[in-house]
């Protein structure tokens, strides 16, 4: 209980001072870092996983139950703070400390990421409704360049949370709601094979599995966007 206290102080403090690249609103819920998981918890060969955007490491933890020594697994986060908090647990954390070895914290944006192996699985706890469109652009062509063939792609959104903002926004932001929608969507439509719904979490959150073939396209093309910014 003292561990999951601290871990909503410190995501409330990073979240207040940085909520343009923090987005959510609370760490995710274990049922929610389950499901974004369960695709990684099928495996039977060696992997390599990429997770972007852990925060205070909620859904890192349920990676970790799956890891096996000979898998790589990448983290990529922009936050200090939670790259901090990540180092720590990796160094003091008997969960974390099995894995450490084969682990990498990488302070930076997704977009800027190389590797010369595509990765099997990527685990997104990027809050993408919150970003302008470029950024979420850009940050899907990332992940169709980082996936191995036939690698997933698993993510979460809110649930309902672009029909209750237009609500309650001027029209600007509606606008931008529709066209981070509309991406989001091409890809769903194209390449989803699962996803799950998860009511047990703050907000209650649908996770989406997208499979990218060898010949995964760009589907950002034809959507308007603005200036982007970086995060991880």
């Amino acid at each position: 209980m003292r561990s999951l206290l601290n871990e909503y102080k410190m995501f409330f403090r990073e979240a207040r001072g940085s909520f343009g690249t923090v987005g959510a609103v609370a760490p995710s819920s274990r049922f929610l870092s389950r499901a974004i998981v369960s695709e990684l918890s099928t495996r039977s060969d060696r992997v390599r996983v990429l997770e972007v955007g852990p925060g205070t490491g909620a859904i890192t933890r349920e990676i970790v139950r799956y890891l096996r020594p000979q898998d790589q697994f990448d983290i990529v986060e922009l936050n200090a703070g939670f790259v901090a908090a990540l180092e720590n647990q990796f160094r003091h954390d008997e969960h974390f400390r099995r894995v450490a070895e084969n682990t990498r914290i990488l302070h930076m944006p997704v977009q800027d990421l190389e590797t010369d192996h595509g990765y099997d699985f990527v685990i997104s706890g990027l809050p993408l409704n919150s970003f302008p469109t470029e950024l979420v652009q850009t940050i899907f062509q990332s992940y169709v360049r980082l996936l191995a063939p036939g690698g997933v792609l698993s993510f979460f959104e809110y649930l309902w949370v672009r029909d209750v903002r237009r609500l309650f926004v001027r029209k600007r932001e509606r606008r931008r709601l529709v066209r981070v929608g509309s991406l989001i969507e091409r890809y769903v439509d194209r390449y989803e094979f699962r996803r799950n719904t998860v009511l047990i979490n703050f907000p209650p959150a649908l996770v989406h599995h997208l499979r990218l073939n060898g010949q995964a396209a760009d589907l950002t093309a034809g959507i308007p966007a603005h200036a982007a910014t970086s995060v991880s």
